[in-house]
């Protein structure tokens, strides 16, 4: 097989690759029910639970108790980083926004809301107690012990508590603990038994989100569920959510995530917390942390622990919760290992140059820089195989009816002039994994997320708007084309000549700032191929 085959098989094979990994979406994995949820239920029970030498019968059957009614009222949460507004209605969640993300480049946006409910829905944190000797109403009114919380000038951390005692039965309290300068805080839940039997709890903290079915959704991205559970990945299509359906245990975190930014809750006991999902006809997504069965004595308290973070998908403020939080970054099981190099490279590179887009030209720069003497071999490989073409064609013509002794005597004739026939596409074949790193990187990182270039380029991880550099690094591939060694395969010269059309409409959806390596990668290719041609 001579260069220009081996060349096109490989450039088909990459558009193949790329149309599959970025435009053909993968059905959401599905974890079976793990056999050990049996076996969890069984072991100590989360919780710290004083346990008498001799317990009392446990109430059987599970009650609803009344909604506590009274005035709800709004508890306001400020910090730096984001404005949170908690209710006193089931102690939950009603508003989260972000300080520094806008919902898009309009200076007047927005800023980022993580909490999207409709009227009459549970909101985000709200506890129920289900399949437990008491549950409580989600529409019950609390106590706090503060009206508002501001640390923007505070370095120490604050608690918020939420309070609900239940007829005679039980007493809830909902403590909350925020940080001034970190997107995570801290939940406990507090169950007093106030009974003369013992009770059996088993608490669900839900994060619930509307989801509009006629909003667009988009094709790189993810707005759902998602979960990390016996380390493992999984991400839901609310579209095919299996209500009620148990995952784990073994859960380190779940959630809702969109592409840039992540609402998750932690379970303190992981061994001993499951997942269930479910959407129902008001289009409310809810996800649930269910702990194994907690039996309470009577005037006994049980505790259930949570830390929950509320913000965006940035690697460093993931990983620093030390759950495996940063896999929530899409940037694939295997490809994560180019992309995390690449994007830290381009994080150094623009603390200098202040400028996302310079810096992906100046790593463009280095990465050839790096395989400047790979390029020399493969040009070098070319015109030697261009010298080669009548003699190939003359075998061709003289064993065209014995394959076998065609591809022997071709090989002998590489070996005799000391041509590698797979020189000149070993450059091509390992720019590829670069690309396809670089791709996550710019498409899943969320410092790339509304950072400008120049020009009409202000937002580097979404394409471009106006197709312009698309059709300039088409334009820089056909130069390279017409630069070429021909090799006198007319047929194989013109599906060669296609290849720069087939990729200026694949990059026109890609992020821009992935189309600017390119371009700037095939520039400096063609100097380098002018300088290759002047010297011979």
């Amino acid at each position: 097989m001579d260069k220009k085959s081996f060349l096109a098989i490989i450039l088909s094979v990459a558009v193949i690759l790329a149309w599959q990994a970025f435009f053909v979406k993968k059905p959401p994995q599905q974890q079976p029910e793990s056999a050990r949820q049996e076996t969890a239920a069984k072991e100590k029970p989360a919780g710290k639970v004083a346990a008498p030498e001799q317990v009392t019968p446990v109430k059987t059957g599970t009650v609803l108790s009344k909604p506590v009614m009274g005035t709800e009222k709004d508890i306001p949460v400020e910090t730096s980083l984001y404005k949170a507004v908690f209710s006193t209605k089931g102690g939950s969640l009603k508003s989260y926004k972000l300080n520094n993300y806008r919902s898009s480049l309009d200076g007047d946006s927005e800023p980022i809301e993580l909490v999207h409910t409709m009227d009459g829905m549970p909101r985000p944190l709200t506890m129920t107690f289900p399949e437990s000797s008491v549950d409580i109403h989600p529409e019950s009114i609390f106590t706090s012990d503060t009206v508002s919380i501001n640390m923007t000038q505070s370095p120490e951390s604050r608690i918020l508590t939420f309070t609900q005692t239940y007829a005679n039965e039980m007493k809830e309290e909902k403590i909350f603990t925020f940080y001034p300068d970190k997107y995570a805080f801290d939940l406990e839940i507090r169950i007093h038994n106030l009974s003369k039997v013992a009770l059996s709890e088993s608490a669900f903290l839900s994060w619930n989100q509307y989801v509009d079915p006629k909003s667009e959704s988009d094709s790189y991205g993810h707005d759902g569920p998602i979960s990390f559970i016996a380390n493992s990945i999984d991400r839901f299509e609310v579209k095919k959510i299996e209500s009620g359906k148990l995952l784990g245990p073994d859960l380190a975190w779940a959630g809702f995530e969109s592409k840039y930014f992540i609402a998750a809750m932690v379970p303190q006991n992981p061994t001993l917390t499951s997942l269930s999902l479910s959407v129902d006809s008001r289009n409310m997504v809810s996800v649930n942390l269910k702990s194994t069965p907690n039996i309470i004595p009577p005037g006994q308290v049980a505790s259930f622990g949570y830390s929950l973070y509320l913000g965006p998908k940035e690697n460093d403020l993931l990983k620093a919760q030390g759950v495996g939080l940063e896999n929530a970054i899409d940037f694939g099981s295997w490809m994560k290992w180019l992309a995390m190099p690449l994007l830290i490279s381009i994080k150094f590179l623009n603390s200098y140059v202040h400028n996302y887009g310079i810096a992906i030209i100046i790593l463009t720069i280095l990465i050839k820089i790096i395989f400047w003497p790979l390029g020399n071999k493969s040009y070098k490989s070319m015109k030697e195989m261009q010298k080669l073409q009548p003699k190939i064609a003359e075998l061709r013509e003289k064993y065209k009816n014995d394959k076998t002794k065609l591809s022997q005597e071709t090989m002998a004739l590489y070996k005799t002039h000391k041509v590698n026939p797979l020189g000149g596409c070993l450059p091509m074949v390992i720019q590829i994994p670069v690309f396809f790193g670089l791709y996550k990187a710019l498409m899943y990182s969320i410092e790339l997320r509304h950072a400008p270039f120049y020009w009409w380029i202000q937002d580097l991880s979404a394409k471009d708007p106006y197709y312009i550099t698309p059709i300039i690094m088409g334009a820089t591939m056909l130069i390279q084309q017409k630069m070429a060694p021909s090799m006198g395969d007319p047929m194989q010269q013109k599906i060669m000549m296609l290849m720069p059309v087939v990729f200026t409409f694949l990059f026109v959806s890609f992020p821009s700032g992935l189309v600017i390596y390119w371009l700037f990668q095939n520039v400096l290719s063609i100097g380098q191929q002018y300088y290759i041609n002047k010297r011979r």
